[in-house]
């Protein structure tokens, strides 16, 4: 961490006489930092799903762990350095402490709530997405839906149930085993290099791509600092010729890995700011990486170049003929509407009022999974919760907020805007306000 007292001013200046003394605040600010960070990565020594990344010091891992989960003692240290954080605000000039001092209240906000989560206090799903992830998605009705599926009906070829049909339409396009690992790597190195045309990424950055099975997740990125990460695809499941990319953009570039490394060397390295090298995985954080992984697919490939490429070069590689393929691009983009419903499957399972067999039959029929995927969504669903909402919500919340800060579509401005909230200590709130006008 950078020596910052030097900054401290020699006298104290006061608004009025009877006002609070305003300082810079960053020396503090930086104590209670480390906090957070000791903090975190004390409850990730129970709750293992907590710490999703950490590439700070050493100096701040946990020496030492109670044999039982202390809930009461973490919320106390919660609440004290929320208190603490609020007098930093309260007393500083900068907006730059400002704007860290915020964003770490918003992070404890949300280990509040998990830490009650891994006690097994609940909360209905919007009250538990506000208070972990900073945003309470849209609620749709089932009549919503079946809009949608009617489209799809007047879309996909052949008679028969919507979700039959676009199972047999996307069944033509599933990556040959033997040639997933050449379709992967060649999505990935397309990603990459159109990445790079707009980002000048550190030198080092690297990657390990990794098939897996057992996951309840199709993809996975685990960021381990130093600008690398291992990049895991679950292999046992089908893998349909779109995910390449999705997967691609979503796990690699301009997705996870690059949000992380913006973050590990615009913010730690540069600047020091040690709480930026914990990510805490049930947090506000990921609604931002979330929704811009899944919105860097279109950055990175938009309007129809995601279709042009898959078919010109992804299809040839898979050995899979590309007959039909503009209209299962079309469904897809219908399909992308309809994952809302994982939200709304998601709040009646955790509210009890939706059994596991009628989840996944929304699923089968609202989200078009096959009846393999369905399962594993119920497992994520159940592992993960309110989680769900980063990916849709979030995804919407970043498109808005690329399109406010870049109105006019001019591909620099966007791929700026990008960088921009790839870089910095965005909140959904941020992004809320950045396109409400106020």
């Amino acid at each position: 961490m950078k020596n910052t007292l030097w900054l401290l001013p020699l006298t104290l200046l006061f608004a009025c006489h009877t006002g609070q003394p305003k300082h810079s605040g960053n020396a503090e600010l930086n104590l209670l930092a480390e906090k957070y960070v000791r903090l975190g990565l004390n409850i990730g020594q129970y709750d293992t799903d907590f710490v999703d990344a950490y590439y700070g010091p050493d100096s701040l891992k946990p020496v030492s762990k109670q044999p039982a989960f202390p809930k009461d003692s973490f919320l106390s240290e919660v609440e004290t350095l929320k208190k603490e954080l609020q007098e930093v605000i309260a007393t500083t000039d900068n907006d730059t402490i400002r704007t860290r001092a915020n964003w770490i209240t918003h992070q404890l906000t949300a280990f509040g709530r998990r830490i009650r989560i891994f006690s097994g206090e609940y909360k209905p799903f919007d009250e538990e997405s506000k208070e972990l992830f900073d945003a309470v998605a849209p609620v749709y009705p089932e009549a919503h839906y079946r809009t949608l599926i009617a489209e799809l009906d007047s879309l996909l070829p052949g008679k028969g149930p919507v979700a039959e049909r676009f199972q047999h339409l996307a069944n033509h396009f599933i990556i040959p085993k033997d040639k997933l690992d050449t379709v992967f790597k060649t999505a990935i190195a397309a990603a990459r290099k159109r990445t790079l045309a707009h980002y000048d990424l550190p030198a080092t950055e690297d990657f390990t791509l990794e098939y897996v099975s057992g996951k309840p997740w199709m993809g996975y990125n685990w960021y381990k600092g130093n600008y690398k990460s291992l990049i895991q695809i679950s292999a046992d499941l089908n893998i349909f010729i779109e995910k390449a990319i999705d997967l691609a953009c979503h796990e690699g570039y301009p997705g996870h890995h690059v949000y992380n490394m913006l973050l590990e060397k615009n913010l730690y390295h540069d600047k020091g700011w040690v709480e930026i090298s914990l990510y805490p995985l049930f947090s506000p954080q990921s609604l931002i990486a979330e929704g811009s992984a899944n919105y860097g697919i279109e950055i990175a490939f938009p309007g129809e170049e995601k279709t042009t490429f898959t078919k010109t070069v992804l299809l040839p590689l898979a050995g899979l003929d590309t007959t039909g393929i503009t209209t299962y691009f079309k469904a897809l983009e219908i399909k992308g509407k309809l994952n809302y419903a994982r939200n709304d499957i998601a709040r009646g399972m955790l509210s009890g009022s939706m059994s596991d067999s009628t989840a996944e039959q929304w699923l089968l029929n609202y989200t078009l999974l096959n009846r393999e995927a369905a399962a594993k969504g119920i497992l994520f669903i159940r592992k993960n919760r309110s989680y769900v909402i980063n990916y849709n919500y979030g995804q919407d919340l970043i498109k808005q907020y690329i399109n406010a800060k870049a109105p006019g579509g001019d591909p620099k401005q966007r791929w700026d805007a990008f960088s921009y909230l790839l870089s910095n200590q965005i909140t959904p709130e941020d992004l809320i306000q950045a396109t409400s006008g106020k």
